[in-house]
C-alpha cells in the first residue's frame, strides 16, 4: 500500500493532493471507506487553518460550484457565468432568477456562524429533525444520518436538507462555518436512495477535498500577490476594496463598489471603483471573470 503522508503546509502554503491511498475506492470495505474519508477531512482540515487562506473567499467560491452542481442535477441550465451574473449584478431590490436563488442560499449557508446551539436553532425551522442524540457522533455519519431524515421527511426539498447536512458536517469538524462538501459530489442515484447515503458521502468527500485543496492553495497563492501590490494602490479606501476581494467569489464595480464599497462607509464613484479594478488587473492580483467589454466582473 502506499502509505505517503498527508503533506503539512508551512505557514504559507496548504496541502494540494491528497495521497493516492486515500483516493483508492473500495466500494466492499466500508471501514476502508470511513478512513479514507476521515484523511481527506484531516488534511482539509489542516488546510482551513493556514495563515494565508482566504477562508471567506474560498466558502464563496465553493457555494458558486455546488450551485451549479445542484442545478445540473436538476436539469437546469445555468452554469457559474450565469449565475455569478444573476447574483453580481442584482440591482438594490431586484430578486434573481430560480438558478441564482440557488446560489444566494448556498452563500447563505456558508456565512452561518456555527456554534453552540446551532442545531437547537435549526430545529425551531425544521422540528422534525432527528435530536443530536440520535445521530452518530462520527463526522460524515452524522451528516448522512441528518440528510437521510431530510430527505425522507421532504425528498423535494433537496437543497435545504444538504445544507442542514453541510452546517452538520462543518459543525461535528469544529469549523467555524459550513464548507460545502458533499452536495457538489452526490449525484440523483445517491439522493434517491437515504438508506445508503454514508457510503455516498465517504466518496463525496474524497472527492470534495480533492477539489478544495487546490482551490484553496491557488487562492492563498492569489491572495498573496493581492496584499503584495495594495500598497501601490493610490485610491481612497483601497482597503475596503482589498477586503471585499478576499471575502467574496467575484466582485462588480457598479454593485458592490458604488456608491459605497460593499460592508464599508466608504463612497466611491463609478470611475473610480473601474479604475482601480483595472488597476488590479495589470498589477496581476485579480481576474476579469466575464469577458465582456461592459457590465464587467472581477474576481481573484
Amino acid at each position: 500500500m502506499d502509505t505517503a503522508p498527508i503533506p503539512v503546509p508551512s505557514d504559507d502554503t496548504v496541502p494540494v493532493k491528497l495521497p493516492r491511498w486515500v483516493q483508492r475506492d473500495d466500494p466492499g470495505d466500508p471501514d476502508s471507506a470511513a478512513f479514507r474519508s476521515g484523511a481527506a477531512l484531516m488534511a482539509l482540515d489542516v488546510a482551513l487553518r493556514a495563515p494565508g487562506l482566504p477562508a471567506p473567499l474560498l466558502r464563496d467560491r465553493l457555494a458558486l460550484r455546488t450551485a451549479e452542481a445542484c442545478l445540473r442535477r436538476a436539469g437546469r441550465p445555468e452554469r457559474l457565468p450565469e449565475l455569478r451574473d444573476e447574483v453580481h449584478l442584482l440591482r438594490e431590490g431586484e430578486s434573481p432568477g430560480p438558478g441564482g436563488a440557488v446560489f444566494l442560499d448556498w452563500r447563505r449557508a456558508t456565512r452561518l456562524r456555527l456554534g453552540p446551539g446551532w442545531e437547537a436553532r435549526a430545529r425551531q425551522v425544521l422540528p422534525d429533525l432527528p435530536a443530536p442524540a440520535d445521530l452518530p457522533l462520527a463526522p460524515v455519519a452524522r451528516a448522512a444520518a441528518l440528510l437521510a431524515a431530510c430527505l425522507e421527511a421532504a425528498p423535494r426539498a433537496q437543497v435545504p436538507g444538504l445544507i442542514l447536512a453541510e452546517a452538520t458536517l462543518s459543525a461535528a469538524l469544529g469549523w467555524t462555518h459550513p464548507l460545502p462538501l458533499l452536495a457538489g459530489h452526490l449525484n440523483r442515484a445517491d439522493l434517491r436512495e437515504p438508506a445508503q447515503l454514508l457510503p455516498a458521502c465517504q466518496r463525496a468527500v474524497i472527492a470534495a477535498a480533492n477539489e478544495a485543496l487546490p482551490l484553496a492553495e491557488e487562492l492563498t497563492r492569489r491572495a498573496a500577490r493581492l496584499a503584495q501590490v495594495a500598497p501601490k494602490l493610490r485610491a481612497k479606501a483601497s482597503d475596503a476594496v482589498v477586503a471585499l476581494f478576499l471575502a467574496e467569489d467575484a466582485v462588480s464595480p457598479a454593485r458592490a463598489l458604488t456608491p459605497v464599497i460593499r460592508g464599508s462607509r466608504h463612497p466611491m464613484t463609478d470611475r473610480a471603483a473601474r479604475r482601480i479594478c483595472d488597476r488590479l488587473v495589470s498589477l496581476g492580483a485579480v481576474r476579469e471573470l466575464s469577458g465582456r467589454d461592459t457590465f464587467r466582473i472581477y474576481g481573484l
